[in-house]
């Protein structure tokens, strides 16, 4: 099975990305998905992130996540006490979804992770996919979320790695400044190569290339 890592910076195209993944039948771990879940009511990080973050969980037993973010944003000491909580849940449900996907003979799947690069863990993927757009794009698309301001849009990227040093790491980049139809040609490209590949694996009587480890 080939596992394809997922990422890019804000405002990217990753989220299109993984919808075209999805609609060509490759399946794809979530971990944004993931987060929500566990900080939704009955949700796994409920109770250790109320406790680090008092007066975030509201009414309904969920985490309000807006408040929970203003409490974390700018302060790399409650960011790295909220990280502490909830990567290690994440990393929980990427191994449940790659166990599954190895007992039912998957032969090709995606791990959408936002940080895989910055986040400190050690991902185990055969390829890392990165997207990328021209600065004036990302931040185009970005200034169009719901109270997205300038220095908000600053203070993102500077947690986040640079776009170029993330293309260098990357095995394959796809670049979705120009049109969803164009990023959708290249991911369909890139799925085919990726598809080919794991059949030639299968063909050389068990011998595969190791994963790759990026942490």
């Amino acid at each position: 099975m080939i596992v394809l890592g997922l990422t890019g910076s804000i405002g990217m195209g990753k989220s299109n990305a993984a919808a075209g993944l999805r609609r060509m039948k490759v399946p794809l771990f979530d971990a944004d998905e993931t987060v929500h879940r566990l900080l939704a009511r009955g949700g796994a990080a409920v109770r250790p992130v109320a406790a680090a973050f008092p007066g975030v969980c509201g009414e309904s037993g969920a985490i309000e996540r807006q408040l929970l973010a203003k409490r974390v944003f700018g302060n790399p000491e409650a960011l790295r006490r909220l990280e502490r909580i909830i990567h290690p849940m994440v990393a929980q449900a990427a191994n449940r979804f790659l166990g599954g996907a190895r007992a039912r003979r998957l032969r090709l799947v995606a791990l959408d992770i936002p940080l895989l690069f910055e986040g400190g863990r050690r991902w185990r993927c055969d390829y890392i996919l990165v997207v990328s757009a021209p600065r004036w794009v990302q931040q185009q698309r970005v200034m169009r979320r719901p109270g997205m301001t300038v220095e908000r849009f600053a203070a993102i990227l500077r947690q986040q790695m640079p776009d170029n040093e993330k293309r260098r790491r990357a095995d394959i980049t796809v670049q979705t400044g120009l049109s969803r139809a164009a990023t959708l040609r290249r991911l369909r490209g890139i799925v085919r190569i990726l598809r080919q590949e794991e059949r030639r694996r299968r063909g050389a009587r068990g011998v595969a290339l190791q994963p790759r480890g990026y942490g």
